[in-house]
């Protein structure tokens, strides 16, 4: 680039960022309580204003800026997203799900507090997306906000997030393929990533060719992402990553490496990146942080 900054360094900065002004209207939206919910809120704090790459927002925010949406509406929807996905971290961390000790580099939510609490923080930022995404701060239209609402409960739900969950705590019991794994991963960590896109086209009207773009785009980049993270979950170090590695292999979990072996899981990470880059030629260069970001998946070690 012509001011000495490399694409990579423009990227992590605007991802940066993003993540900083979630963080504060996170802080905002779930201040500090006295009385006998203040270890509730406490909990919700902790786990909600940990260091993160905020990626889901970041795509909320680059796609609606692509779209000129309302900054205001683009940034509630972008935290309300942090919150479910939040509150899946806090759960899938759980002694009855993946009983993890560390998350973002610090110990899970269930070790720092209780189990009861870390239910019940992830219960409320749950139900507190949905509050901000029905506010009439985040849209002065009631349809946009009953479609962002509707969508991130389909996407959340038994038809997305949670059904791949069940999908994933199931899995140790029965022989798992590529097509299995990959319609598990879908639904577990592509569906929120989908919707982030989604809600950007909603806020921003997007037509329908954008809107077709888009998926695209994000439904192949949440398939990369996933590989990525089972390759990590294979080859990382724990102490860059933030949190335990080969749980997988552990527990006698499929995943996309143990199915397709390194090698080839590192090529089909490549080739969903090139498809999820192709979607984005509609917008042109309008796009190169989108496109960064691409990039930002293959490369990251954490």
């Amino acid at each position: 680039m012509d001011n000495g900054v490399t694409e990579t360094e423009e990227f992590e900065t605007r991802l940066i960022e993003v993540a900083d002004r979630v963080t504060v209207a996170l802080d905002r939206l779930i201040p500090p309580a006295d009385g006998p919910e203040a270890q509730l809120m406490r909990a919700m704090r902790y786990a909600a204003l940990a260091t993160g790459k905020r990626l889901r927002p970041f795509f909320v925010l680059g796609f609606g800026e692509l779209f000129e949406a309302p900054e205001k509406s683009l940034l509630r929807t972008a935290a309300a997203l942090e919150c479910v996905h939040t509150y899946s971290l806090i759960h899938d961390d759980l002694p009855c799900m993946d009983d993890d000790d560390l998350r973002r580099g610090q110990p899970t939510v269930h070790k720092q507090f209780d189990e009861a609490t870390a239910v019940l923080a992830g219960d409320a930022l749950l139900t507190l997306a949905f509050e901000i995404l029905g506010h009439p701060d985040t849209h002065q239209d009631a349809s946009i906000r009953c479609k962002l609402i509707e969508r991130l409960a389909r996407a959340s739900g038994a038809q997305g997030m949670v059904g791949g969950q069940m999908i994933d705590m199931l899995s140790g019991d029965v022989r798992q393929d590529l097509n299995s794994v990959t319609r598990m991963q879908r639904l577990k960590t592509g569906a929120l990533i989908s919707y982030a896109g989604e809600a950007a086209c909603i806020l921003g009207g997007a037509s329908d060719a954008e809107r077709q773009a888009v998926h695209g785009f994000t439904h192949d980049l949440g398939l990369a992402y996933q590989i990525a993270d089972d390759l990590l979950d294979v080859e990382g170090d724990p102490e860059i990553v933030g949190k335990q590695t080969q749980k997988d292999e552990a527990a006698g979990k499929a995943n996309f490496v143990s199915i397709l072996g390194v090698d080839d899981a590192k090529q089909r990470v490549r080739l969903l990146a090139s498809q999820a880059k192709e979607h984005l030629a509609i917008f042109r260069n309008r796009a190169n942080l989108l496109l960064q970001s691409v990039d930002f998946v293959l490369k990251r070690q954490n």
